[in-house]
């Protein structure tokens, strides 16, 4: 049982996020008894009663996102790391059933979501849903350092005068999301009802999703499938990493891919998920062996495959300037419509960047052949 975000840094959002400061440190021992001290609840998790005996920064750094051991351990100094109400030490080693807790001296940072126009290009909407076609660069949902000029904030804009349409209510909004530098197609609920059926198609994988990707290297077979559980990659906690299939680390993930197109150093494949993991195109891809073009997190924004020449080299830094993220593009979704039932079907064409980026392949391609 978790309560609370997992999406949390060991910092102060607002003055602390990009100085990299240190906690403030105090004695673990005297942190509850200091005069006049206050500490706020930020995160809170049970562990499970089969939970084998896990370093306590071990076991948080698995549990929340977006932070280090090194600021874990800095908390724990703190004594702002508690388990069954007292602070313990970075060596505490987790039991079953312990109750952790991350206290700090701050209250938790309350984002309220305010509508902002911000356009949207609506590709379909009713009274129950809207299927959103979302450009690149733009954040899908406040998080740590994007609390305004999201996805959601241009849809309360947008859905500002209607009375059943509340923001800050979980149970209306975004079914599902996608990267902030991925474009393509996402499906808003606008009642609690449409939220929940929608929810339960996503769960059981009964939702038609394709993307489209450029990746590096020439795919040797036309169609393959992809399974490897996914996780957040122990050395980088910005990247997730594969896992062996049935492991004890990440979650279950299988992405099946199809040829589109070739052009010798890369290739266009259209990519469909049985799940739904954080960057599980992108890092499926990766492992193997054909990165996304131009992801920088994850080594696509190198020359990974072609001549040495500089003109090649210019060209490829070109191709980066044209489509400046991952080429990955969300091109259809299908659902059951929540309230009549329908089979809906939605195709969002490719982006200018990434039509740009193909063009200028093709183009390279053809020259080639006429030399």
């Amino acid at each position: 049982m978790t309560t609370g975000s997992n999406e949390y840094i060991f910092t102060d959002e607002e003055k602390q996020a990009s100085s990299g400061e240190p906690l403030p440190t105090v004695d673990s021992e005297d942190a509850d008894e200091e005069e006049g001290a206050s500490l706020y609840e930020h995160y809170r998790v049970v562990a499970d009663k089969g939970q084998q005996l896990l370093r306590i920064d071990k076991f948080l750094l698995d549990h929340l996102r977006d932070t280090s051991r090194n600021r874990i351990q800095q908390a724990a100094r703190a004594g702002f790391i508690h388990v069954n109400d007292r602070p313990v030490k970075s060596n505490y080693r987790v039991k079953p059933s312990d109750v952790v807790t991350l206290l700090l001296d701050r209250p938790r940072y309350e984002s309220t979501i305010e509508p902002e126009d911000i356009p949207l290009d609506i590709t379909y909407e009713d009274e129950a849903l809207m299927v959103v076609n979302k450009p690149a660069g733009l954040v899908v949902h406040p998080g740590c350092g994007n609390y305004t000029g999201t996805l959601v904030n241009a849809v309360a804009w947008h859905l500002r005068e209607n009375p059943a349409y509340d923001p800050n209510d979980p149970a209306v909004g975004l079914v599902h999301r996608i990267d902030k530098d991925t474009s393509g197609l996402l499906v808003i609920a606008k009642t609690p009802e449409a939220k929940t059926k929608l929810g339960i198609q996503f769960f059981n994988k009964t939702t038609r999703r394709r993307y489209q990707a450029l990746v590096w290297g020439n795919v040797a077979d036309d169609e393959g499938r992809i399974e490897g559980n996914i996780g957040r990659n122990p050395h980088d906690r910005l990247q997730m990493a594969v896992f062996a299939p049935g492991s004890d680390t990440g979650k279950p993930a299988v992405t099946h891919y199809r040829v589109l197109e070739r052009f010798g150093y890369v290739t266009l494949v259209e990519c469909v998920l049985e799940t739904g993991r954080t960057h599980q195109i992108r890092v499926h891809m990766r492992h193997i062996g054909h990165p996304l073009f131009n992801d920088a997190r994850y080594g696509g924004d190198q020359v990974l495959r072609g001549t040495q020449s500089g003109t090649y080299n210019s060209f490829i830094r070109n191709c980066f300037s044209l489509c400046p993220r991952q080429a990955l593009h969300a091109r259809t979704l299908g659902f059951k419509h929540p309230v009549t039932g329908r089979e809906m079907d939605f195709t969002s064409p490719l982006p200018t960047d990434m039509e740009a980026l193909l063009e200028k392949w093709r183009a390279y391609v053809g020259g080639l052949k006429n030399q």
